[in-house]
Order: C-alpha cells, then structure tokens, then sequence
C-alpha cells in the first residue's frame, strides 16, 4: 500500500477566474504558476505550479476564449459560477496509476463510480503536446475526496517544467464519513488519515515564504 504522499499527481485549484487563483496561489507562496494551456473539449485553461519532480498545482478555470463545451466544465466552473462564489479553492486531487482499469473496478466494488478511462491531450505555450489517459474527472467521486486517476504514459510529467522552490508536505481529506472513505482509499492501494468534516482538501505546501496551507 502506497503513503497518501507518494501517489499524489496533481491537486487542483479552481478559479471562476483564473487571474485571481494565480495570483492568490502567488501571494501565498511566493511564485507565480505558469500558463499551462487550453483543454478545448472542457472550455478551460490552467496554469501550473511544481509541488515536486512527479506532482503539481493545477490552478483551472474557464477559457474564454473557447466555445461553451457540450457538457458542464469539469469541477463544479459553471455552477460556482451561477452562484456568486467566486473565491478559488482546491477541489481534488489526482492519483497516479499505471493501470486505470483496474482502480475503475475496485472502486466501482466500493460504491465509487470513477466513470469511463479517457484519453486526453494539450498544447503546451512552447508548441509540444502532453498526452495522458486517465479516469472521467467529472465524476463527484464523495466530492471529489476520492481522487480521480491519471497515466502519462511516456509523457514528460508536467510537474517538472512548471515553475519549481515548493514541495507538497501534506494532503489533508476530510469527509462527512471518514472512515467510509478511508477504506475506499485503502482498498485503491493509498494510505491515508480522513478526519470527519464537511468534504473538504487542504494542502500543507513549503515554500519560499514558509509553509502555507492552501484550502
């Protein structure tokens, strides 16, 4: 069984708009995430901060320059949106996996649908193309608590390019149900303490500026 730490990919931080979680992530840390690109079928973009060699923040939020997308964008964008909540906040987390189909069986046994593996891909500012497969984010997987999971294949991990001097110390779940979700945790292979609250994330990060926790 794998430490919570270990196979922690990417968190995510979503923004209704994405200047202002870029800049509340820059004013907690002390550095800027970088452009990451546009995720056309979602009608979102991001930005990345490196949390390590093999994990990330991922600052998402709406592309406005896109179309609307046939489906509701990923993370709950239009309905914080709809009602006036504008302040960002993380949302979940990714898992690392090298086999997808196998986590969508455990946790589809458990009472968690991790929906449809799907491949993906974007256009990073430098022109070059990150590919990944990966489980359906839009999933409400207990809020987003239970992460969704994500393969890069031969990929070049992103977290390796984003803007580097913070390192992720500790991920803290909460759920209404700890213990339910802990051993849905468990049996996906990931050692993790949920403590009981409101469905909630909290990422204890060290950086430049000391250690900050971002919720």
């Amino acid at each position: 069984m794998s430490s919570l730490l270990s196979v922690v990919d990417h968190l995510v931080y979503a923004a209704v708009v994405m200047d202002d979680g870029c800049r509340l992530v820059a004013e907690a840390t002390g550095i800027s995430p970088s452009p990451g690109g546009q995720h056309p079928r979602w009608g979102t973009r991001n930005a990345l901060l490196s949390l390590g060699p093999t994990a990330y923040l991922e600052v998402m939020g709406p592309d406005g320059s896109a179309p609307d997308p046939l489906r509701p964008r990923p993370f709950g964008l239009d309905r914080i949106a709809g009602s006036g909540t504008v302040r960002p906040r993380l949302v979940t987390w990714a898992a690392r996996s090298g086999d997808l189909e196998r986590a969508v069986a455990i946790a589809r046994a458990q009472g968690v649908d991790l929906g449809e593996v799907r491949a993906g891909s974007r256009k990073r500012p430098d022109g070059s193309t990150l590919e990944w497969r990966m489980t359906d984010l839009a999933m409400p997987r207990e809020s987003g608590i239970v992460p969704f999971f994500i393969d890069w294949g031969d990929t070049p991990h992103p977290g390796a390019a984003a803007p580097g001097g913070c390192t992720l110390e500790d991920l803290r779940l909460f759920a209404p149900d700890a213990a339910r979700v802990q051993h849905i945790l468990e049996r996906l292979g990931i050692r993790a303490a949920v403590r009981n609250g409101p469905p909630a994330i909290e990422a204890v990060i060290r950086t430049p500026r000391g250690i900050v926790t971002l919720r």
